[in-house]
């Protein structure tokens, strides 16, 4: 499936939630009683206050056909695309962070199966000791993209499954290592200092790594999502946002939000339960699949 018809399947529910009604509303030509209708809609679809009145303003202000504004207000609002980044001395590590329940172990796992299938060389950290069943589903991704699975027991020391993950990558040559951490809440001081250790133990063994932060975001919060990310941002420094579940969200207007108000690059995005739902996120074609 194409990218684009991958973006249209997967968004439909945004689409018929925002953008669809907008585009009829914008249709007919804009006055103050439509510009409000638009602002509401956008509020609804979770693009957040702030970008909210930022699409209206453009509206507004600039002259042309209304639906091209729009269209490229939210291009503008994306900017280019930023793809994942690779360390020039192997390995690149990754490591993915977010709250409970966002789809982190998922995500490594089918990025582990997309890396592997790119003939890269790549292995898988369990660093979730909080959770047997995240260990566990990560050895099953791990024995079907036939690649090794760094684990210790459960309640072992997350920092300490880091550092033998990046210790077996560096003797291996393993080009990719991606490391799932534990969900844990924002607002839970103890369980972020433990997570700002592992990236920490991490830096000791490579100074450069790791390469990409990613946070793993569950699109059906909406504009939770975006005080999530700030904080862990704050904390580990986010290199981008991977979001999930866009498929189940009428609400996938927060990428918009995301961008604008955190400056931080959505890198990927998962549309479906499959292995091959977990692609790269492309601004053109994900704006194309909710306006068209």
């Amino acid at each position: 499936m194409g990218i684009f018809n991958f973006f249209k399947k997967g968004l439909k529910k945004t689409k018929e939630g925002f953008f669809g009604k907008a585009i009829s509303i914008l249709k007919g030509g804009l006055d103050a009683e439509k510009l409000e209708e638009i602002e509401e809609l956008l509020l609804l679809a979770d693009v957040g206050p702030e970008t909210s009145n930022y699409i209206v303003e453009n509206l507004r202000k600039k002259k042309g056909e209304p639906i091209e504004i729009l269209k490229s207000t939210l291009f503008e609002l994306l900017g280019e695309n930023e793809e994942l980044s690779f360390s020039q001395q192997p390995p690149t590590v990754y490591t993915l962070v977010g709250v409970n329940g966002s789809g982190k172990t998922t995500t490594a796992g089918k990025l582990a199966w997309k890396f592997k299938k790119e003939g890269k060389r790549v292995s898988l950290a369990a660093a979730d000791t909080f959770r047997a069943a995240a260990i566990e589903q990560l050895k099953e991704w791990g024995k079907r993209a036939n690649v090794p699975v760094i684990a210790h027991q459960m309640g072992a020391d997350a920092g300490a499954v880091a550092y033998d993950a990046v210790n077996h990558a560096i003797s291996n040559n393993i080009d990719v290592t991606i490391i799932d951490t534990a969900g844990r809440l924002h607002t839970k001081d103890n369980l972020m200092r433990e997570l700002e250790k592992v990236h920490k133990v991490i830096k000791k063994l490579r100074e450069d790594q790791p390469t990409e932060v990613l946070m793993v975001l569950d699109a059906t919060i909406g504009q939770n999502a975006i005080q999530q990310a700030r904080i862990f941002n704050e904390s580990v420094g986010i290199t981008g946002i991977v979001l999930t579940k866009l498929d189940g969200t009428a609400k996938g207007g927060m990428v918009f939000s995301i961008k604008k108000e955190l400056g931080i690059p959505v890198k990927l995005v998962g549309v479906g339960e499959g292995i091959e739902d977990l692609k790269k996120f492309d601004a053109n074609e994900f704006v194309n699949a909710i306006l068209e």
